[in-house]
Formats: C-alpha cells, sequence, structure tokens
C-alpha cells in the first residue's frame, strides 16, 4: 500500500499568502500536494472576492481571511501558530509584513518579484506597474527574484534570480506573460529548496 504522502513525518507546513487571482499560489498547491518535503496547510488573503480563494477551497485548504489593522498590529501570529505553520510564503501577496510576523518566522519567509532586484522594488512596485517601468526604462532584460523576506520591501538576501528578454514589440501585457512563465517555473522548486534547508 503507498504511504499516505500527508503523514509523511516531518513534512513542513507551509502557508501561502495571496491577493489575487492566485496562479503562483496554484502552482505552490499543487507542487507540494505531491512533494515530501512540505504540505500547503493554509491560504492567507486580504481581499474578499480573490481568485485564489477558489482554488484554496477547490483544493481542500483553508482560507484565513485578515483585516489590515489587525494584521498591521499582530501579524495573525495566534492564528498561523494554531495552524503550526513552519513557512511562509508569498505569491502576489501585496501588503507589508508586520515586525512580529518576521520576527516569529525569521529566515523562513519567502517571496518572488516580478524584476531582477534591487531594480524596480520597494513600495507600490508590484504587477502591471513593474513591467511598465522595466519598458519606459528601456531595459534589455527583465526577470524574477525570489527571495528571503526581511522589513523592508523587496529587500532580504537573493535567493535565485531567472532572466528573459525584453522586447522592442512588448507591451506591459506580453512582458507580464513571459514573466509569469519564469515564476511558474521556478518559484515551486526554489521554494521547496528553500523549505528543506533545515
Amino acid at each position: 500500500m503507498a504511504q499516505d504522502i500527508g503523514k509523511i513525518e516531518g513534512r513542513k507546513r507551509l502557508a501561502v499568502f495571496a491577493s489575487g487571482t492566485g496562479t503562483n499560489a496554484s502552482r505552490l498547491i499543487e507542487h507540494f500536494r505531491e512533494n515530501a518535503a512540505g504540505e500547503v496547510v493554509l491560504l492567507v488573503c486580504n481581499k474578499p472576492g480573490a481568485g485564489v480563494i477558489g482554488i484554496a477551497e477547490k483544493a481542500g485548504i483553508p482560507v484565513l481571511m485578515i483585516e489590515k489593522e489587525r494584521f498591521k498590529a499582530d501579524g495573525y501570529v495566534a492564528e498561523l501558530k494554531a495552524a503550526k505553520v513552519d513557512f511562509l510564503l508569498l505569491a502576489g501577496f501585496l501588503w507589508k509584513l508586520p515586525s512580529v510576523l518576521i520576527a516569529s518566522w525569521a529566515h523562513r519567509i519567502l517571496n518572488i518579484h516580478p524584476a531582477l532586484l534591487p531594480k524596480y522594488g520597494g513600495k507600490g512596485m508590484y504587477g502591471e506597474r513593474v513591467h511598465r517601468a522595466v519598458l519606459d526604462a528601456g531595459d534589455v532584460e527583465s526577470g524574477i527574484s525570489i527571495h528571503e523576506v526581511d522589513e523592508q520591501y523587496d529587500h532580504g538576501p537573493t535567493l535565485f534570480q531567472a532572466r528573459c528578454p525584453v522586447l522592442n514589440t512588448d507591451s506591459p501585457e506580453s512582458l507580464a506573460a513571459r514573466i509569469h512563465e519564469l515564476e511558474h517555473r521556478h518559484y515551486p522548486e526554489v521554494a521547496e529548496r528553500f523549505i528543506s534547508r533545515s
């Protein structure tokens, strides 16, 4: 009889934080469903009606809806600890994490950014804004950065980058499509290595 992968000893418990449609969250959920390193046990979302909520519900993953003022105050640390979460994976989550959350999961929080950091990072730099800034600057390449999270936007140690060309004919939408391909290809694997370090 095959071993139930959900019962494997030492499997890391993961919370995915997302605010939007959930394509990266979906890839993480799929990857860890069949992976002995970890399992997604909770989705944390700050946007009622976001597409990612339906993805989590379809996968049977509980959803924790959060409110901004409380998140800033206590980071919902009690709920995350009650779920015995080992690592936090940010997948298109647009709020800055509060200090209490970062301290509670120090060196156990991962984020993906749709540009080659340190370029085009910081407050307000997400999604189409990033791709438009790359095009406005006339850059010949862009890409993704996967990094640990600290108390500054898009600032923690970068663990991985992947690159793609920027074409003369690109719009923010066409550039975004290539960036999404890189995200979907690389984020689950980098996350697996990240949670397997200890």
